[in-house]
């Protein structure tokens, strides 16, 4: 399968050489301008993927597709985003496979909401409630600019405005994915949607949520509770000078994990 060349339309992020990032959707006859200069998207459309590109300025930009990590760093915020970090942690610990059915609640900005929606496929599909108008607006525009050029917002993802404390119509749920301050107020009415054996995931800044969380699902029935934190930290390496970076991606959040008992 050959590359495919950028095209008009086409979302691309651009690294300087102190590795800093820049984001712009490709248009033709349009330019990206920074401290560093201006570029001509012209100059970009027809190219490869990681080729190089010279500002006004003289300084040199590599471009690329972004990830979805770059996208979720990058992208508008109305909530604060749950961050790649922990959207991995999730993803795994919560088991969030390919064909099933996720409940997600607190969808705020959508970051979490994307990743859930791409690792279920095709085959599986994720309904995600918020409560809050502005945020489920927010999400809505932060999903379909993600989706544009990749033939819109997928099939197996539905947004919706309401309160799963009141209960969902949908059952059977094979996870619940839980980014809400009070998540133990869940437990009962939208707890039963979720399938015995199923995984319930929730996602809290502090320690007070996860203590009041834990008892509560352990309450209701819950069993193989486990909390998790991860604490990320890049490493610089040139030549023979190995050593951490002087910055760290430290606490952001807890993420509790349970499954359902029969």
């Amino acid at each position: 399968m050959s590359a495919r060349l950028f095209e008009p339309g086409d979302r691309v992020l651009l690294i300087d050489q102190r590795g800093r990032r820049y984001m712009t959707t490709l248009a033709t006859g349009r330019e990206f301008h920074s401290h560093l200069g201006a570029i001509r998207h012209d100059d970009l459309i027809g190219s490869k993927e990681g080729s190089s590109v010279v500002t006004t300025s003289g300084a040199p930009l590599v471009a690329f597709r972004p990830t979805l990590a770059d996208f979720v760093l990058k992208m508008k915020r109305g909530a604060q985003v749950v961050y790649p970090k922990d959207v991995g942690l999730i993803l795994v610990y919560a088991d969030i496979f390919p064909g099933a059915l996720v409940l997600e609640a607190g969808t705020g900005s959508g970051s979490l909401t994307l990743a859930l929606a791409r690792a279920v496929g095709e085959g599986g599909r994720v309904i995600s409630y918020e409560t809050r108008e502005d945020h489920h607006e927010r999400a809505v525009e932060n999903v379909s600019t993600w989706y544009e050029g990749l033939g819109g917002k997928p099939e197996n993802l539905e947004l919706r405005v309401g309160d799963v404390f009141e209960g969902v119509p949908e059952s059977g749920f094979d996870r619940m994915v839980l980014d809400l301050p009070e998540p133990w107020r869940a437990m009962g009415t939208t707890t039963e949607a979720l399938a015995p054996g199923g995984v319930l995931c929730a996602y809290l800044p502090t320690v007070p949520q996860v203590s009041q969380t834990v008892e509560a699902m352990r309450a209701e029935g819950f069993g193989l509770l486990k909390t998790y934190e991860v604490l990320l930290r890049t490493w610089n390496v040139e030549g023979q000078s190995v050593r951490p970076d002087h910055r760290m991606v430290a606490h952001t959040g807890f993420v509790v994990v349970g499954r359902k008992l029969s």
